[in-house]
């Protein structure tokens, strides 16, 4: 982008708002890295300003180093809770950048790598995340696996069953772990999508989770609410993020992203990190079993 944002609440044409395609192909290894995209997707670095409605919370974030969850990571911290971001080790560079750029700000971030397709490390993820910040009240559920295939014929048993354990299995076991501990009062904000409601063919095994995900959120939501703790969703449309480009879509998809929705371009980061804001704080407290569609008009019922 030209000039990054400076101030969140200018108003402006959302239409112009941020860069539009045509974009450069721009192809990467899974699962990318953010710093390599053209053009750098806006997490809300330079926009975001804070404002006392996380104050002393406690988070934890998967798939925070880039992408969807690194916005809502800067803006929780920024929102004056402390968080601990998971990513894949391979993703140490942009998950650095970000430890940099908040504690800067005196931000109070930890960064656990590792691999959600493994029960044992959700497990531990959360008791970690406990022990280092002293609690948790706030669990986010982004990370995800989406892998663009043309026919069913091409995706993989192997495939597949990465795809659910990332984006389905992990989500379970984070809860189920994360339940154990969260005091009333505690927020579950999982991450389904466009295609749980609107499924595209080239995405079957990823829309096929983002579906589950709608179930089990409302499903959650019921039962958590015996422990006073709210379980929601956000259901994102296209979004600039380095899925799209490392597998996520293939080149001639990247090149045109977003160009379909009303405002003729894909969603920024920072444009959702405040519904996930909104979700975990107490302004949402009479909000439970509800998904949030950010699609730039597209229906989610």
């Amino acid at each position: 982008m030209s000039k990054p944002i400076k101030n969140q609440y200018e108003m402006r044409d959302p239409r112009t708002q941020y860069p539009k395609p045509p974009f450069p192909r721009q192809p990467q290894p899974k699962p990318g890295i953010e710093a390599k995209m053209d053009p750098q997707p806006d997490h809300g670095e330079e926009s975001y300003k804070g404002s006392g409605r996380l104050e002393e919370r406690k988070a934890v974030i998967t798939g925070g180093d880039s992408g969807i969850g690194r916005a809502v990571a800067i803006a929780f911290i920024r929102e004056g809770a402390e968080v601990t971001v998971n990513y894949l080790p391979s993703e140490e560079p942009d998950a650095r950048a970000l430890e940099a750029l908040v504690k800067d700000e005196g931000g109070r971030i930890h960064l656990m790598p590792g691999d959600l397709k493994e029960e044992a490390f959700c497990t531990d993820l959360i008791g970690e995340a406990v022990k280092k910040m002293g609690g948790l009240d706030i669990l986010v559920n982004n990370a995800g696996k989406q892998v663009f295939q043309t026919d069913i014929e091409d995706i993989s048993s192997e495939q597949f069953d990465a795809t659910m354990k990332t984006n389905v299995y992990a989500m379970f076991w984070l809860c189920k772990a994360a339940l154990k501990v969260m005091p009333a009062g505690g927020s579950i904000i999982n991450v389904t999508s466009i295609q749980g409601f609107d499924p595209s063919p080239q995405l079957l095994d990823y829309a096929t989770t983002k579906y589950a995900i709608r179930g089990f959120t409302e499903g959650l939501a019921q039962v958590a609410m015996d422990k006073g703790v709210r379980v929601n969703a956000i259901a994102p449309g296209p979004f600039w993020t380095v899925l799209q480009p490392s597998g996520g879509q293939p080149q001639e998809k990247v090149e045109q992203f977003g160009g379909n929705t009303p405002m003729g371009r894909p969603g920024q980061p920072a444009e959702i990190a405040p519904a996930f804001v909104y979700l975990a704080s107490q302004e949402s407290s009479f909000v439970s079993g509800e998904i949030i569609g950010l699609t730039d008009g597209r229906p989610i019922y």
